[in-house]
């Protein structure tokens, strides 16, 4: 019964609220990301959710467009500001995931959501937004 209902109203209760109490912080993050990153203040890419069913993860962006002589990307490391490594550091860069939260394609609490290429079929749960991170884990140790 837990598992149908309660961590689903959990999520939703627990999840509104934070929406709410971070709205402003929310809106200063998109301005200066706006400022100092140019647009789109979003980040989109297709996940593996419940049952390996893709869905939109929104995050902050943190990563600038800047390009070699040739328009190729630039390495990661070479496209990340100061400004970029406090987001992610402090996972601020997370925190517009609080919708996928509301809208049911992620929990609060169980496994962080893989990349479509590294999914694994046998993965029956449903992903979370507080699982810490590979690069916040490696900090850390």
């Amino acid at each position: 019964m837990y598992r149908a209902f309660g961590k689903r109203l959990f999520d939703l209760i627990v999840g509104a609220i934070l929406l709410i109490v971070t709205a402003p912080l929310i809106a200063i993050l998109a301005l200066l990301i706006r400022w100092r990153l140019g647009r789109p203040v979003l980040f989109r890419q297709q996940r593996p959710g419940l049952y390996g069913r893709p869905f939109t993860i929104y995050k902050f962006r943190t990563m600038t467009d800047a390009r070699d002589r040739d328009g190729n990307l630039l390495p990661d490391a070479e496209r990340l500001t100061p400004f970029s490594r406090f987001l992610r550091s402090t996972s601020l860069d997370e925190l517009p995931e609080l919708w996928n939260v509301l809208r049911g394609d992620m929990s609060l609490v169980g496994p962080r959501p893989l990349l479509m290429h590294t999914f694994h079929a046998t993965r029956l749960s449903r992903p979370d937004a507080t699982t810490l991170s590979p690069a916040s884990r490696a900090g850390r140790r």
